[in-house]
This record gives C-alpha cells, structure tokens and sequence, in this order.
C-alpha cells in the first residue's frame, strides 16, 4: 500500500491517516481497492495488475472528465506499479438504493427516479464523449467485434453450459454462435460501449449518479449497455420497469442521433441474450470453476429473465440449438438448487491462541478447518497495538496493508467457500472454520471477521462468530 500513500500525500500534501479495504475486496482477485483518509479528506486507492486495463481507466476518465460527464477525476498516478488514486463517490451504488427502496416487485419512485437518472447519461458516453473517443487505448480489443462476441459466446459455453452439465451438440450450438453473431454486426457499432454499464458501477451521491468501471469499453452498438442496465441479474428488475425505462432511454438517445426505434429494437433482444450469457459465462468461472460459490446466486435471476425472454420475446432469427440448451437450464435440478435457501447451513467461524487448545466442534459434524496465522506479520510485536485487537482501526490497517494476509486470506476463503458449497448440496447443517495465532488478539481475530463478513452475504448460510481469547479478556 506504501505506493498508494505516497500518492496520496504527495497530492494532499498530507499524509493518510487510515487506509481501508473496501468491502468484499479482501481475498477476491484482480485489483485492489481502499479507502484513503486524511483528517478531512479521502481518496479511493487502486491497485490493477493489468497496465493496459489502468491505462483504459485512466484516458477513459480523463476524456469523460473534459466532456463533463460524471466519472471520478483522477487526482494522481503510478502506471509503472499498477497504482492510482480517484476521487471517492461514496458508498451507495445504484443497487444498494434500489434494494433500499423496493417492496418485492414493486419499486418506490424514488428508486425509478434514480434509474432514469442514470438512463439519460448513457447516450452521453455512447454518442458525445464516444465520438472522439481514443479507442487505440481500449483494452483487450478496440470494439466488440466477431473476435469479442466469439470469446463471451465460448465463455458462457465452457465455463457455464459445461461445467452446469447442460448438454448440447457442439457443432449445432457453434451454427447457432455464428447466425448470432453475424446478427448483432449489422447493427449500427460505431459508439461507444460501455461494457459493464449495471446497477453496482453507478454511485449515488447527493442523489446524482456517477459512474465507474468502464475500462472494458470499446466500440460497438447501441443496444448492448441498455440492455446490461434493465437486465442486470440480482437487480431483478420487473419487466414494466424494464419498459418504462427502455422508452425513457430511447427518448433520450434521439436527443443526439437520428433514430429509428423499429431499428434499434429489431437488434436489441438479441443483444440482451448475449449480455445475460457473457454474465453466466463469468457466474461460471468464478463460482463453478475458481468455487467461489457467492457468484453462482445471481444464476436464478439470470435463469428468470431467459425464461421471461423465452415467454415474450420472438427473435429474428432462428438459434435452435442455443434456445435448446437455454431450456435445459431451466429444467436443471442443480441450476434450480442454487436459489435454494431451504437447507441452511450453520457456519462456525472461531479466534484462538495456539498456547492453548483449539475450540472443539459441539455440533457433531466434525471435521473442518483451523488455520494457521502465525506465519503472518504479527501487529502484537509493536508496541502500538498491545492493547490492541484484530477488530480496532489501526489493527485493521495494518493487516490490509500486508500482501501476505490477502493472499493467505484468499486461499482460506476459496477452501471454506469450496466446502460450504459441498455441504449445502449434501443437506450438512454445520461447519466449523477455526483460525489461530499466537494470542488470539489480533491476526487471528481479524481474519476470523474477515471470513464472517465474506460468508454472511451467502444464500442459505448462518454464520456464527466467537473470539475465544477476546472473551476471556471481557472483550
């Protein structure tokens, strides 16, 4: 982190006073992401490990910015380590204000309000700021062209329909990618395309929407960010919304282009079918294939929009074989278990100190995991944080800060959530996960937290969090 601080101070001319991971950043993979503060002011830190995909974000924000669209500034940078810091937006996205302001189906027009916000910037990014666009520096390609449409196709293919069990013929399946995307490439692709245009990159700040997470972008067609916006798996959008919200965009877009609404609609549910594939495709990966079990809960959201597509939508083309194997998973028995929170799992998660005994399993199930922190950098050998746990700021900080404790934390996670997925397919009730270090005061407290923090946002998972030695201690 010492990269980010210095970057910080350096443009504050002061230095941070706590750093912060973001929520949900520990332990997952590709960048990191904190919060930098300093008495009054504060910073988001990013640490890519791809240079191409920074240098993306970078012009990209730079050339919005200029444009006066609503996108972090950038206050400094530091390509050579994968490092730069941006203007902090805050901590409410788009989804977290929709979940706040709905009923079920129904959403508060609060929440509408907020959507037709962020509806009538998109034609901005895709038309105005698009037009003179540096798309040399889109990163991995400079449009969503065959190559790029060929590659989210395949994604969904091996690492969902093949890992999922679905079956279907190869050669007929690849007919069908072939049809689709010679389909999608006669639609108008000369604008700018967003690519992860959904509900969590748009904050909301002071009720205005600010946008994030556009370094994926390149050329392409109109359709496609709408279409990840109404679509968006967990928002879960009802299909009047997605209608009124379709009509509000399209309004909006005719402020700045010629537009055939016929045009564009004979061309927009087929891209929502290759949106909702490209997202499984990465549901897949991450939670089939890396057993990150978390990502699979979006699946029943995407499986209910493929079925409301299959139920009202007719497309202009034939896709026999794809259409097939769509309904397939709906049909699946394991696709359908994934939103099955009926058979709860108890996750015990524990603190203690190697001087004394690890904490026994009372549940009867037996087994489990108990981790060794102890190869960890202690925070107990300074004198600083004695008095000290893993659940104070400072503790915090300072273990965030430390390379090896997210690595050593991704690897106990991705075991524990491995495990979790195995038991709640096998009806298990119970699972005990134990980390241990020297006292039980800090390392072991902090990941303890850490784990319980990850696994409370599972479908179908309790968690239940006990600090062996903090309790003797009365705290």
């Amino acid at each position: 982190m010492e990269v980010l601080k210095r970057l910080f101070e350096q443009h504050f001319h002061t230095q941070p006073e706590h750093v912060r991971a973001l929520q949900g950043q520990l332990g997952g993979s590709g960048r990191v992401i904190v919060r930098l503060t300093g008495g009054e002011t504060s910073a988001i830190g990013v640490l890519g490990p791809v240079r191409e995909e920074n240098q993306a974000f970078l012009e990209f924000s730079k050339h919005f910015r200029r444009r006066g669209l609503p996108v972090p500034e950038i206050y400094a940078e530091d390509l050579g380590h994968g490092a730069y810091i941006e203007e902090d937006l805050g901590d409410v996205t788009l989804f977290d204000y929709l979940n706040a302001h709905r009923n079920g189906e129904e959403l508060a027009p609060e929440a509408m309000d907020a959507y037709r916000k962020a509806v009538a910037e998109l034609p901005r990014f895709q038309v105005e700021a698009g037009g003179d666009l540096n798309y040399k520096a889109c990163y991995p390609r400079a449009s969503f062209d065959r190559q790029s449409i060929n590659w989210d196709l395949n994604y969904f293919k091996y690492y969902f329909l093949r890992l999922a069990g679905i079956p279907f013929n190869e050669q007929a399946l690849e007919d069908d990618f072939s049809r689709l995307t010679r389909f999608l490439l006669t639609a108008p692709h000369d604008y700018f395309l967003y690519r992860d245009f959904q509900s969590r990159n748009i904050m909301l700040r002071n009720g205005k929407p600010y946008f994030l997470d556009y370094q994926g972008g390149r050329k392409g067609a109109l359709q496609y960010d709408i279409a990840s916006l109404l679509f968006d798996g967990k928002a879960d959008l009802p299909p009047a919304a997605r209608e009124l919200l379709l009509n509000d965009y399209l309004d909006a877009l005719a402020n700045y282009i010629p537009l055939d609404r016929a045009a564009f609609l004979h061309h927009y549910y087929a891209y929502v079918y290759v949106r909702i594939l490209q997202a499984l495709g990465a549901y897949g990966f991450r939670g089939f294939y890396e057993r990150k079990p978390h990502f699979l809960q979006s699946v029943p959201y995407a499986l209910k929009n493929l079925e409301w597509l299959a139920a009202n939508v007719k497309l202009p083309i034939a896709l026999p074989s794809l259409l097939d194997a769509l309904a397939g998973m709906s049909k699946s028995e394991k696709l359908k278990g994934l939103g099955d929170t009926t058979h709860g799992l108890t996750v015990r998660v524990f603190s203690f100190s190697f001087h004394r005994d690890a904490p026994k399993d009372e549940s009867g199930n037996g087994g489990g995991f108990i981790f060794d922190a102890r190869s960890l950098p202690n925070p107990g050998r300074e004198e600083r944080f004695k008095k000290l746990t893993g659940k104070d700021e400072p503790v915090k900080e300072y273990l965030n800060a430390q390379g090896q404790v997210h690595s050593f934390f991704e690897n106990a996670a991705a075991l524990v959530d491995s495990a979790v997925t195995n038991y709640r397919e096998r009806g298990f009730s119970n699972l005990m996960v134990s980390f241990g270090c020297t006292g039980g005061q800090h390392r072991s407290v902090f990941l303890a937290e850490e784990l319980a923090k990850h696994l409370r946002g599972q479908a179908g998972v309790q968690v239940a969090l006990k600090h062996v030695e903090l309790e003797k201690m009365g705290r």
